[in-house]
């Protein structure tokens, strides 16, 4: 698995016993969850829950946390209830194991059981597919089993005949309801015919502040510092995040698009590409030429500079910076901002927009969050 951001382990900002519950009535539904990668998201997540426990808890939704892994240990519950009595609800560590983890969280095969991964790990999300079939339920905004393989996700959709059910609506913009929009489309009887959008939180906030005033690599550097891009602002710049999200949607559409099929605009010079981070770091005015060619194209020709990602009904897609023109509605974002057109034969002639933040820990725990109750309104009490 790999290595996730996260905060203190051996103190975590939300110990197990913290979302613990008056005792369960009869009409209540018990999900038990488990969260893999404590990192920004995955701590922002839980702080979400704990507020919304009481609440959730007079709905009649008894929400346990059963347990917290990362990429080196994990930790679980104490079956000990002297020890907890004695410790506060004590709780011990363990090296992580994705099997001794997903077993703990089954439990007896009594309850609801929702796994949860904030990770970025492919490793992680090879195991979808064998939870699902096991009848955990999975949520999860890393966009490598959406966006990867495709006979993976055949396999994890053919694996939730179990009665098991995934959610990813945060692999693409955060919080904002995208794949939930186009599947409520798509359900209804309409046809997707195109998709456009600004998918790119970082590289919204970029194009939106490069007027030519300013080197873009000091805009590069301001967003690093702010905690807008990546650790390496080269995964925002390469443009193969945005790549995945707009492969994720074709899909979503049952159109069998993959990494590969999508052109992609890298805006990471080739000198650039190959450096370690650290030099890369010190090497980021070798953007400055390049992209003041194409700030200065766009004012020339009365548009603005967006990156922007395509997919037509032909099944070309694309992700590139293009120069639109002032009356375009991605000409309109502020900061952060994404938006997505979906044009249907609904929404021909005046296609729909779905806008607003894409990106930060708070939104995008906010979509996971919503996931997982959507999961759990379709739970039997037990």
């Amino acid at each position: 698995m790999n290595a996730v951001a996260s905060p203190s382990l051996e103190q975590p900002s939300l110990p197990p016993h913290a979302m613990a519950l008056p005792t369960t009535t009869a009409r209540q539904r018990v999900l038990a969850v488990g969260l893999v990668g404590p990192g920004r998201v995955g701590s922002a997540l839980l702080d979400q829950l704990r507020t919304a426990q009481p609440r959730l808890a007079r709905a009649g939704l008894d929400l346990r946390l059963c347990g917290v892994a990362s990429s080196r240990r994990m930790w679980l519950d104490v079956d000990d209830p002297e020890l907890n009595g004695r410790h506060d609800s004590a709780q011990t560590w363990r090296p992580s194991n994705l099997d001794e983890f997903a077993a703990h969280l089954r439990g007896d095969g009594g309850r609801h059981a929702l796994l949860i991964d904030c990770s970025a790990s492919d490793a992680v999300a090879s195991r979808y597919a064998e939870w699902l079939a096991s009848g955990v339920h999975v949520v999860t905004p890393n966009k490598l089993a959406s966006s990867g393989p495709l006979w993976r996700l055949q396999a994890i959709r053919a694996a939730c005949g179990s009665g098991a059910r995934f959610r990813y609506e945060a692999t693409v913009c955060a919080g904002l309801p995208v794949v939930q929009t186009l599947r409520d489309l798509l359900d209804t009887g309409d046809e997707l015919l195109a998709v456009e959008g600004m998918f790119s939180g970082t590289l919204a906030w970029l194009c939106n502040r490069h007027d030519g005033s300013r080197p873009f690599s000091a805009l590069v550097r301001e967003a690093h510092a702010l905690g807008y891009t990546e650790p390496d602002p080269r995964d925002d710049l390469s443009g193969l995040d945005v790549a995945r999200k707009l492969v994720i949607l074709a899909r979503e559409a049952g159109w069998s698009l993959s990494l590969d099929d999508v052109d992609v605009q890298s805006l990471v010079p080739s000198e650039l590409a190959g450096l370690p981070v650290e030099e890369a770091m010190e090497a980021l005015h070798l953007l400055d030429a390049p992209m003041a060619r194409q700030v200065a194209h766009a004012q020339t020709h009365g548009g603005v500079l967006r990156h922007v990602a395509s997919l037509d009904a032909k099944g070309h897609a694309s992700v590139r910076l293009a120069v639109l023109p002032q009356s375009h509605p991605f000409a309109h974002t502020r900061l952060t901002d994404n938006v997505v057109q979906f044009t249907t034969h609904r929404y021909r002639e005046n296609p729909m927009l779905v806008q607003g933040p894409g990106a930060g820990p708070e939104v995008t725990a906010a979509g996971i969050f919503a996931d997982l109750l959507r999961i759990a309104e379709s739970l039997e009490v037990r």
